[in-house]
């Protein structure tokens, strides 16, 4: 006898995200979005003084390392990587900075170094056509500087940008830790915008679920809130660890009273991963739902078709019995047997409706 040949699977060919054979700290962009120039966004200030400088020229920057204010320097697009090494380089930052900085599937951290701290975070929206978008963003923060690290144009940063720019609140009054923060609360409060469109298309499926006709494409939308849910938690999760880090250590880039506002926003971002994991097994959960959905409706088909076949199993036998070509068959002779088995049939039918409506099968 023959061995039965085992059927296997063809697994779609995975491209790596980063060759393998590369030395650490080489700068290779991993992502998919490309900027045809690098563009900078600098923004300096203080109580009395403002200055803002769009710019395509990363040598512009270099102007502000002096700079007795505090300064923003927001570079947008990461697939030049040369432009980004040569600011790397100018500013001083570890090799193996400059190559987290171009790698998008790095995970959420904090490096800390003498100098000034590293931050890898997500950027997490959607698009006005409900599609998910994850940004990779990365900040380096100094005595007096913070620079931020962007895929492309386009943040959740003009909030700040306006209270920057006409002195509200108290950022025009604190220093570069102070701005830290800024940038990560408003990343934190858009993590609250995500989660009230991820719980409105929640509750969009459990509405089409209870609908008489369910759609045949809701696995789909399902399957697809499962993986955005999914990468949700990947970025709210080490973001978490990584602000209640800040709030720990022991630094001079940080001052005390800026650890308040830092303890804050470490109670919105387990608000956010406590939302999260409850729409998680929410989602987990429509899944079952779609399902016992569908068997309830089998089960309601199938118990018509039982109820109509164990009304019409005596009728068929009774129209079978005179359907017989026996000779002798004394009801065959009556004048109005014919009408008799009617009458028989009808009342058999009516009475098993009726008892099956007292039973509440019907």
């Amino acid at each position: 006898m023959t061995a039965r040949k085992k059927r296997r699977i063809k697994l779609p060919k995975v491209k790596p995200s980063k060759n393998r054979n590369e030395v650490p700290g080489q700068v290779t962009y991993t992502g998919k979005k490309e900027a045809a120039v690098t563009k900078l966004e600098i923004i300096d200030y203080s109580k009395d003084h403002y200055k803002r400088l769009d710019s395509e020229n990363i040598e512009d920057a270099f102007a502000f390392e002096s700079s007795e204010h505090v300064t923003w320097i927001n570079v947008n697009g990461l697939n030049n990587t040369k432009e980004i090494e040569r600011l790397g380089d100018y500013y001083n930052l570890h090799p193996l900075i400059q190559e987290d900085i171009v790698t998008t599937n790095q995970r959420p951290k904090m490096d800390e170094y003498e100098d000034y701290l590293f931050i890898v975070f997500k950027m997490l929206h959607y698009t006005d056509d409900g599609d998910f978008i994850n940004e990779h963003v990365s900040m380096v923060v100094g005595h007096n500087y913070v620079t931020t690290f962007q895929e492309a144009d386009g943040d959740v940063f003009d909030g700040l940008r306006d209270r920057i720019e006409n002195s509200k609140g108290r950022v025009r009054q604190k220093g570069a830790d102070y701005l830290m923060f800024a940038i990560l609360d408003a990343i934190v409060d858009n993590y609250f915008s995500v989660i009230e469109t991820l719980s409105a298309k929640i509750e969009f499926i459990e509405d089409q679920l209870f609908q008489d006709k369910v759609e045949e494409d809701i696995t789909h939308d399902i399957q697809t809130l499962k993986k955005e849910i999914l990468r949700i938690r990947r970025a709210v999760v080490p973001l978490r660890e990584i602000i209640n880090r800040i709030e720990k250590i022991d630094t001079a880039l940080i001052e005390n009273r800026t650890k308040n506002y830092i303890r804050d926003l470490y109670d919105n971002i387990i608000q956010v991963s406590e939302s999260v994991d409850i729409y998680r097994e929410m989602i987990w959960g429509l899944m079952d739902m779609y399902m016992t959905t569908i068997s309830n409706k089998m089960n309601e088909v199938m118990k018509v078709l039982t109820i109509m076949a164990s009304i019409f199993i005596p009728l068929t036998f009774m129209a079978g019995i005179y359907g017989m070509n026996f000779e002798h068959m004394p009801e065959l002779h009556l004048r109005y047997g014919y009408y008799y088995l009617w009458a028989a049939m009808i009342l058999v039918f009516f009475g098993l409706l009726w008892y099956f409506k007292r039973k509440k099968w019907l």
